[in-house]
C-alpha cells in the first residue's frame, strides 16, 4: 500500500497547549527569546515524529543515496550553529518535490526532490536550508503551533484514540509534508543554507539556481503540493537574487578553492530512481484499487478521495460524514483478528457472521462505539461495519466507520465495496512497472531537444524532462554531457 498524495477530507480540532514558557539564547541570533520546549523536548518530539512520518510515506531504499545524504548532513551538522544535536537525514517515497524538517535533527528529503537536483551543491543546498530550520528552532516553533488535539474522524464525534491513530498517521505526515514557515524564517534558513553549504565548499550559487527550477514547475495543490522552497513569501525571483549575493558574500570570504558541483557523480546516483507514482505499492483506475505486489483489488465508492499509505488505505467522501480504512492484521487467525481488533478499537459487538468473499473465508462484524463530544458534553454513537478476509493465511480487514444516524445509508455501501476484494490476476495489472529517471550520455553535440531525439524520447515529454534538467530544448548541449530522461 502506498499513497496517492490526496489527503482525505477529515476535519481535525486544535486544542489549547498548556506549556511552560522559558527563555533561553537562540543559536543562531544568539539573542534570548521565549522557547516553548527544552532541546530535551525537542530531541523527544522528533523521535516520536519521526516513525510516524516513516509510517506515513514510507523509506525509499537507496544505500547510495542514503549515504551520501547521511553523510553530508553529519558534514553540515559539525560546523552549524547547534554541532551537538545528533542529525538524522532520511529520504521517503514520495514523489513531491519537496524537503522537511521536524524538531530534534530530524530531516526528510522525497525521493522527488532527488530526482529533479542536478548535482551535490543543490543537494547541500536544500539540507542546509532545512537543517538551518532546526538550527534556528522554526521547526520548534510551527510545530507548537500546529500541534494536533483531538482528532475528528466523523463531523464532531471522537473516535477511539486507536481508531484516531489510523487517520491521524496520514494527516499528520501530509501537514508535515506541506509545512509553511514565515517570510522571516524561510529567509534565514536560506542564509543558513548558504553559509553551511559554502563552509563545506559546495557552489552555494546552484542552491539559487534550483529556485528558478522551482519557480518554472509552479505546482499547484492539487498537482501535489507546493514545495517548501516555492513558499509564496518571499517571492523565488527574489530567493534567487539574495541567495547569489549570499553565496558570493561567503566565497569571497572563505576563499576556498575549487568549489565543488560534483554534478556526474550525483547523476549516477540517483540514475534508476522512481520517477513519479510507484505503481507496484498500489495504485487506482477510476474507483478500483490495484495492488500488484499483494496481488489483490478492491473497488471503493465513487467520488470518495482516497490515500494509499504503507500501512493502510483511507477512503472518505467530501463532505467527511464516513470513512472506510483497509489494513492488515498481524494476529494469527481469522478469529484472532477480528476479536482483537474489536477489543483494541474498544468497540462493542452487535453482530458477527461467518461467511466468504471472493471463495476466501471472511468473518463480518457490525459493532458500536460511544464517545462524548467534549466541545459539548454529548455522547455520540459511532457504528462500525468491519469485513476480516484471510487471503492465503494473510488478514485483511475492511473499517467502515460513520455515526449511527448515518449507518442505514452507508452500510450496503460499506458492504458492496468490501466484498469485492478479490485476487488480481490481470497480467497487466500485475507487470505494471513505475517509470524511473534514466541518465544517458549525449552522444554528439546539439541542443537537448536534438539529444532527446536521439533517445526516442516522447514529444510530449520533452518540455517536462528539460525542466527535470534545469535546462531549456534549445540550450547547446556537448557529447559526453550526462542528461536525465525517463523509462522503464
Amino acid at each position: 500500500m502506498k499513497k496517492l498524495n490526496i489527503s482525505l477530507k477529515i476535519a481535525l480540532l486544535f486544542t489549547t497547549i498548556l506549556v511552560v514558557f522559558s527563555c533561553a539564547v537562540n543559536p543562531v541570533t544568539g539573542k534570548r527569546q521565549i522557547m516553548l520546549m527544552s532541546e530535551a523536548q525537542e530531541v523527544a518530539m522528533g523521535q516520536e515524529y519521526d516513525p510516524q512520518v516513516l509510517a506515513t510515506f514510507g523509506l525509499y531504499e537507496n544505500t547510495g543515496l542514503q549515504n551520501l545524504v547521511q553523510g553530508m548532513g553529519t558534514e553540515i551538522g559539525k560546523i552549524s550553529h547547534r554541532p551537538n544535536l545528533e542529525y538524522y537525514i532520511k529520504i521517503v517515497d514520495s514523489p513531491v518535490v519537496n524537503a522537511f524538517a521536524v524538531p530534534g535533527g530530524y530531516v526528510y528529503l522525497t525521493r522527488g526532490i532527488l530526482a529533479q537536483l542536478n548535482n551535490e551543491a543543490e543537494l547541500a543546498g536544500v539540507i542546509g536550508h532545512e537543517m538551518g530550520h532546526i538550527a534556528a528552532r522554526h521547526s520548534v516553533s510551527q510545530q507548537s503551533k500546529q500541534q494536533l488535539g483531538q482528532l475528528l474522524l466523523i463531523g464532531g464525534m471522537i473516535a477511539s484514540e486507536k481508531f484516531a491513530s489510523y487517520a491521524e498517521y496520514a494527516l499528520q505526515g501530509m501537514q508535515l509534508l506541506f509545512l509553511k514557515f514565515s517570510r522571516d524564517d524561510e529567509r534565514e534558513a536560506d542564509q543558513l543554507g548558504v553559509e553551511y553549504s559554502s563552509k563545506i565548499s559546495y557552489d552555494a550559487h546552484k542552491m539559487a539556481d534550483f529556485f528558478l527550477v522551482l519557480n518554472k514547475m509552479n505546482l499547484a495543490s492539487s498537482e501535489g503540493g507546493v514545495p517548501t522552497f516555492l513558499s509564496t513569501h518571499p517571492d523565488p525571483g527574489d530567493r534567487y537574487n539574495s541567495v547569489n549575493q549570499i553565496a558570493t558574500r561567503w566565497q569571497d570570504s572563505l576563499k576556498l578553492s575549487p568549489w565543488k558541483v560534483n554534478a556526474n557523480n550525483y547523476l549516477q546516483l540517483i540514475n534508476g530512481i522512481v520517477y513519479g507514482e510507484d505503481p507496484r505499492q498500489g495504485y487506482a483506475e477510476g474507483n478500483i484499487f490495484y495492488h500488484p505486489e499483494l496481488k489483490f483489488k478492491f473497488s471503493f465508492p465513487t467520488g470518495w478521495k482516497m490515500e494509499n499509505l504503507p500501512t493502510q488505505v483511507n477512503m472518505a467522501p467530501e463532505d467527511g460524514k464516513a470513512l472506510m480504512i483497509f489494513t492488515l492484521s498481524s494476529q494469527k487467525t481469522l478469529q484472532e483478528a477480528a476479536q482483537s481488533t474489536i477489543k483494541e478499537l474498544k468497540l462493542t459487538l452487535v453482530e458477527s457472521r461467518n461467511t466468504t468473499v471472493s471463495g476466501m473465508p471472511a468473518i463480518a462484524t457490525v459493532s458500536k462505539q460511544v464517545s462524548q463530544d467534549q466541545s459539548t458534553g454529548q455522547q455520540q454513537s459511532l457504528m462500525v461495519l468491519s469485513y476480516f478476509i484471510d487471503y492465503n493465511s494473510m488478514f485483511y480487514v475492511f473499517h467502515g466507520v460513520t455515526a449511527e444516524a448515518d449507518f442505514s445509508s452507508y452500510n450496503k455501501l460499506f458492504e458492496s465495496n468490501m466484498i469485492s476484494f478479490s485476487k488480481l490476476t490481470d497480467p497487466a495489472k500485475l507487470n505494471v512497472k513505475p517509470k524511473k529517471v534514466l541518465v544517458k550520455s549525449v552522444q554528439r553535440a546539439g541542443t537537448l531537444a536534438d539529444a532527446f531525439i536521439y533517445y526516442q524520447v516522447p514529444e510530449k515529454l520533452r518540455s517536462e524532462l528539460a525542466l527535470l534538467n534545469n535546462l531549456e530544448l534549445t540550450d547547446k548541449v556537448q557529447a559526453g554531457k550526462l542528461i536525465k530522461i525517463n523509462g522503464e
